[in-house]
């Protein structure tokens, strides 16, 4: 059904694809075959550059030899591997399927195969103390690894661990030890040669994720499974979430979507949020070509309080978080949304 939604829709990217991205669920699941089939469909209905940053997100526990064997074979040339720790605590709390061994094990077999690998990391765990965070990135990096996205954890409605919250086996996590674990990661990283470019993510020269700069710098994508989103720069659309009824429309040659169409103000808010995250920043003479002056007026006055506290500095016309600011970012920039 994958290979049906990539042909109904051939015609909605019309340009040279730079990035193919295999996320959400567990992509390293797939077989060769699978891999094959769908890389066939795609060379055969788009035209994808020579070049192409093609991604696949991993599960530590699913990266035995033969896997990555499959996957040095195909045309993926980028690992999206979910470790989140190195600890086997962090592991059991948060739920994951791999442990500690697990996680630094499929690294050393990735490396042998694969330059471009990218990891994730969760700070702010219950229970996580500094110097196990600090020891986390001492791993990540003798393993030189050359990306890594790292997040906050967060604790969702419904879940074991807002249960083991609420009746006391686990202490909450508080603002400080985020601040102090966040600090702590762009000072290890960016003194070991990474560029901190977007509020989650730090890469070294030439090891940036491309498709997620994509996002950021709001470039239109396509977006092919259930619950898969897509954007053409003025309209965003998503599947529908359902397996059962995905598979049903396609098979009647319908694509299963709802569309947004984005107003003036949607798009201005979205430009502002993802851009204030990146190390680009906010440029007034975009706003005002993208959105008219209205908005441009708008974005001066509200972040006149931000400057004048030493969270925004001002290059000539562009607008970037400060060192100081980075950790309120996204904040800061539901302060500077318009509001209709």
């Amino acid at each position: 059904m994958l290979c049906k939604e990539l042909e109904l829709r051939k015609d909605e990217i019309g340009q040279t694809i730079q990035t193919v991205y295999f996320g959400g669920g567990t992509p390293s699941l797939l077989n060769s075959e699978e891999l094959d089939s769908i890389f066939k469909t795609i060379f055969e209905y788009y035209e994808v550059s020579k070049d192409a940053e093609i991604t696949l997100e991993a599960n530590p526990d699913d990266l035995s030899e033969e896997v990555i064997k499959v996957l040095d074979k195909s045309p993926v040339n980028r690992l999206s591997i979910g470790v989140q720790s190195f600890f086997g605590a962090d592991l059991k709390l948060m739920n994951r399927a791999h442990n500690a061994q697990e996680a630094l094990a499929s690294l050393q077999l990735a490396r042998r195969y694969f330059d471009n690998i990218s990891i994730d990391l969760i700070y702010g765990i219950p229970g996580q103390s500094n110097e196990q965070w600090k020891e986390n990135l001492k791993i990540a990096l003798e393993l030189d690894i050359p990306h890594i996205s790292s997040y906050a954890l967060t604790v969702e409605p419904k879940t074991a661990l807002e249960k083991f919250i609420e009746k006391g086996k686990v202490k909450p996590v508080n603002d400080e030890q985020y601040r102090e674990q966040f600090d702590i990661l762009v000072n290890a990283l960016t003194s070991n040669g990474f560029e901190h470019y977007e509020f989650s993510n730090y890469g070294k020269p030439g090891y940036h994720s491309q498709n997620n700069m994509a996002y950021w710098l709001g470039k239109s994508y396509l977006g092919i499974g259930p619950s898969a989103h897509s954007y053409d720069g003025s309209s965003r659309k998503w599947n529908i979430s359902n397996n059962a009824l995905y598979i049903k429309s396609l098979e009647q040659d319908k694509i299963p979507q709802q569309t947004e169409k984005l107003s003036v103000t949607d798009s201005y808010n979205e430009f502002v949020m993802t851009r204030l995250r990146t190390k680009f920043g906010v440029c007034a003479s975009d706003i005002q070509e993208k959105f008219g002056e209205k908005y441009r007026g708008h974005f001066l006055k509200e972040s006149e309080k931000f400057l004048k506290d030493g969270l925004i500095k001002k290059t000539e016309n562009t607008f970037h978080i400060t060192s100081e600011g980075k950790f309120l970012s996204d904040g800061i920039a539901a302060e500077l949304f318009y509001i209709d």
